[in-house]
């Protein structure tokens, strides 16, 4: 029957868990339904043994912290705890899909690109006003809902970093700091480089070399060089050089978005550049000439 609804594969606590989903990180994914509040949420199971007793007390302690945050660009964080020797967390459930998905393999549109950096941005800089840092930023963990608004996912708060995930060969950590990938500490300017790096992949598809990159309007002809300026110093090798705050890319990324929007550049697909095909623009100039030949014909 179409309209049925899928029998449980199980539970934990008092979730009924409805379908696997592909987890972008450790343990098990579920869509599951919260029995005694009626919605629907996404459930992580961690695996067992995922960390000894008193980092597992530290993770549900973040999770507590976590579930504080309550900003449109942060995945809620509704519940954490333990289930059969297993920690368990629950999430709001997001219909959409994945950045890595939008993106599709391709430079996507400059405007759009940037709109999305922004609202990463603000949910980072979110976290970083309630004392974590991300970590854990990736085009394949950024998620995007129907309504095209993106969402930062709180596990990676909850576990206070970055993460390695090697089904299907996805490496999660490749977007992380030079100072990070050295093993050197972190502060909140590893997190400005994560999103100077998801957005750099956005408008060329490639990530940014921890030695310094080249400017991305050389990989993408349709990137303004205001832009090249503002991503090429969030992912600065040095994070002396980069963005000193969150907030403050945040914030050169919405004037240049107020720059982009008085010249026109829009959502919208820029045209191809066609080149060395002459034959449209005789042709087109040929219609031209026919038309002022009528013209004048019935002039005379």
């Amino acid at each position: 029957m179409s309209g049925a609804v899928p029998a449980p594969l199980g539970a934990v606590a008092h979730y009924n868990l409805l379908e696997r989903l592909e987890p972008a990180g450790p343990g098990e994914l579920f869509r599951a339904r919260d029995t005694r509040l009626g919605r629907t949420v996404t459930v992580r199971v961690l695996p067992e043994g995922y960390a000894d007793a008193p980092e597992r007390r530290r993770l549900l302690e973040n999770a507590r912290a976590v579930a504080g945050i309550s900003h449109p660009n942060v995945t809620t964080l509704f519940d954490a705890g333990e289930h059969e020797g297993r920690v368990f967390l629950v999430f709001e459930h997001l219909k959409g899909q994945s950045l890595r998905a939008e993106m599709a393999g391709r430079p996507m549109n400059v405007r759009r690109a940037v709109e999305i950096a922004i609202q990463i941005a603000d949910g980072v800089a979110e976290a970083h006003a309630a004392g974590f840092i991300h970590g854990g930023l990736s085009p394949d963990t950024i998620g995007i809902t129907a309504k095209g608004h993106a969402k930062i996912p709180a596990f990676e708060l909850a576990s206070h970093g970055g993460f390695e995930h090697t089904e299907a060969g996805v490496r999660l950590r490749d977007y992380v700091s030079p100072e990070e990938a050295r093993g050197q500490a972190v502060d909140d300017r590893s997190d400005i480089y994560s999103v100077g790096a998801v957005l750099y992949e956005m408008l060329t598809t490639r990530r940014p070399l921890h030695k310094g990159s080249a400017a991305p309007s050389a990989a993408n002809p349709h990137v303004p060089k205001e832009l090249d300026e503002i991503v090429l110093r969030a992912v600065a090798p040095n994070p002396d050089l980069r963005y000193q705050s969150v907030a403050a890319l945040a914030a050169e990324l919405r004037s240049a978005a107020a720059i982009f929007d008085v010249r026109g550049i829009s959502d919208e697909e820029p045209e191809p550049v066609q080149r060395g095909r002459p034959g449209r623009a005789v042709g087109l100039a040929g219609l031209i000439l026919v038309a002022l030949a009528i013209a004048w014909y019935f002039i005379r």
